[in-house]
């Protein structure tokens, strides 16, 4: 397993990810029109690019024997305080710890005081994960994110 520090050019497989995990996981979560709308908005080429390079995201890809299946992306808010903007593992690889790996390899590159990231109320599988990874529910928050569709989700965060 590795961790590597995403670069312009991994942009087309970070988007192929997304894509792949967010339609198995999220339609039964938040609807096929909503998934549709949010991969496009945060997904799409474009987007990324936009968040690796002028957004300051982070972006790493999660490996194993070579082959990628996972991701995440983190944001500096703060001195010691960080943002969790994305942080997925293919579905066919859950239960398997590579979750807890990419948070833990995470952790140790980014030395926070805090993380925090935002997480559906829906999700509970993804819910229970982090609160077994150390984090709890600081508040539940509601993002108007356009065309009539919000992300209703718990803030969550880990103090270190």
């Amino acid at each position: 397993m590795e961790f590597i520090l995403a670069k312009e050019t991994d942009i087309a497989l970070i988007s192929e990810l997304g894509a792949r995990i967010w339609q198995v996981w999220y339609p039964p979560i938040i609807g096929q029109a909503q998934v549709d709308y949010m991969l496009e908005r945060m997904y799409s080429l474009a987007s990324l690019r936009d968040q690796m390079l002028n957004q300051a995201h982070q972006f790493f890809i999660l490996k194993v024997n070579n082959q990628a299946f996972g991701y995440a992306s983190v944001s500096r808010k703060a001195a010691g305080d960080y943002f969790i903007q994305k942080l997925y593992v293919d579905t066919s690889q859950h239960k398997q710890g590579l979750g807890t790996a990419f948070l833990n390899f995470l952790s140790q590159h980014f030395q926070p005081k805090t993380f925090r990231l935002c997480v559906n109320r829906q999700n509970v599988a993804a819910i229970n994960f982090y609160f077994k990874n150390g984090f709890i529910i600081e508040k539940a928050a509601d993002f108007d994110i356009g065309e009539g569709y919000f992300m209703n989700d718990f803030v969550m965060c880990k103090q270190f």
